[in-house]
């Protein structure tokens, strides 16, 4: 079997070059690119998988992928959209009445998006000050951009690995106009509180007269934990962003839903940033085809991830290593975190080792922790309907064989 699956690697490798070749110098990739190009022909190969995200298929599959299904959520004989019209129209519809808000606009990242609602709040409250958590998107991942491009200033009513309780924002001794609560907080890993305490954290920012605008980048998978539909999520806050490709599989996109007079403020300045593109469709055609084929199976995926995380601490409780954690235990939703006291480099070829000599890849990509002492690394694991056939003794197993490569 290990000479099987090392034909496979070695072809997938090959192919993947062949179709990157023209954009590398001298047509030879570099060896961060050769890596990437290894881990995924060990991703595609494998025959058991957790998760089976669109990036790791081909230009050609995902094209021929949308083409498949896209006649199913929209008439291919319409016009094409032209600045927003058209099947991007539909988009926006179809999120507003899904949310249970007045109306959305589609934005071609979520990162414009909510830069955008976060200054439109600014303006409307009279305050540039934004209370968020230190993990969230904005802080960690967009360079500085509130600041840098909107003037905004950010503070943050906790530090701790969570969203804020309502005493800490009820607490907090600075004034802010606008508290933004990231649903779930990924890099806090995927957590979210229980429904009353985000009831209360919102409903002490309204003591404060502060808005509250919700990241609902992963939003679509938090209903399962509240016990709620996505419109008694949403209208909890004044306004509301949404990703199309983290968890729908879409190929790019976000919106933003709320109050209708907000929403033309947004599309103003989403023209003002640059996000008033000529066409979209391929875009807002993957998002709906996103809602349609994934979103009725999200509660199904997040069942999955107790089970899968409960076996993966089963399975490291048995092994040789000498501490583990599974954060949160059980996740909040279809997404949580694994704890190991190793290098990234020496996880990440554990996992692509045991994808290409077994066909079962059970982590993929590895990273040194921020906090925390030297040699410790995590990695976030994705439950989705690849992961929908592990049983919990499949993933012990996986956990025997992933460890043996670590020695």
């Amino acid at each position: 079997m290990a000479d099987r699956h090392e034909q496979a690697r070695a072809q997938a490798q090959d192919e993947l070059r062949d179709e990157v070749r023209d954009g590398i110098q001298d047509g030879e990739p570099d060896r961060e690119t050769a890596e990437r190009f290894r881990r995924i022909a060990a991703w595609r190969r494998a025959e058991r998988i957790l998760s089976r995200p669109p990036v790791d298929r081909t230009l050609g599959e995902q094209l021929a992928d949308l083409g498949a299904y896209a006649g199913s959520v929209a008439d291919l004989d319409r016009p094409a959209d032209i600045y927003g019209d058209g099947i991007v129209a539909v988009l926006e519809e179809r999120i507003a009445e899904l949310l249970g808000m007045e109306a959305a606009a589609f934005f071609p990242t979520g990162t414009m998006a909510q830069q955008v609602a976060l200054r439109c709040w600014a303006g409307r409250t009279g305050s540039p000050t934004v209370a968020l958590h230190p993990l969230a998107h904005p802080e960690v991942h967009e360079r500085g951009a509130l600041e840098s491009v909107s003037g905004l200033r950010t503070v943050h009513p906790t530090s701790e690995p969570r969203l804020p309780t309502a005493q800490e924002v009820r607490d907090f001794a600075e004034p802010f106009g606008t508290l933004m609560l990231e649903l779930p907080l990924r890099d806090a890993g995927f957590v979210l509180p229980e429904w009353e305490e985000l009831e209360a954290v919102v409903a002490a920012a309204r003591e404060r007269d502060a808005v509250v605008h919700f990241d609902g980048a992963r939003l679509w998978e938090c209903a399962p934990r509240f016990g709620r539909g996505l419109p008694e999520i949403a209208a909890l806050a004044d306004s509301v962003y949404v990703s199309f490709y983290k968890t729908l599989g879409g190929l790019s996109g976000a919106a933003l839903a709320g109050p209708e007079s907000l929403i033309e403020e947004a599309r103003t300045w989403r023209h003002r940033y640059g996000g008033q593109l000529f066409q979209q469709f391929p875009a807002a055609l993957s998002a709906l085809v996103g809602l349609d084929r994934e979103l009725p199976k999200l509660s199904s995926y997040v069942a999955q991830a107790k089970v899968v995380a409960g076996a993966l601490a089963e399975g490291f409780t048995e092994s040789a290593v000498p501490w583990f954690r599974v954060h949160p235990e059980p996740p909040h939703t279809h997404q949580f975190q694994v704890w190991l006291p190793y290098g990234a480099e020496a996880l990440t070829e554990a996992a692509v080792r045991q994808a290409e000599e077994t066909g079962v890849a059970l982590f993929r990509r590895w990273h040194p922790a921020a906090a925390g002492p030297p040699g410790v690394s995590y990695t976030e694991v994705t439950v989705s309907e690849a992961g929908l056939e592990w049983t919990a003794r499949d993933v012990r197993v996986a956990v025997g064989e992933f460890v043996k490569r670590l020695g």
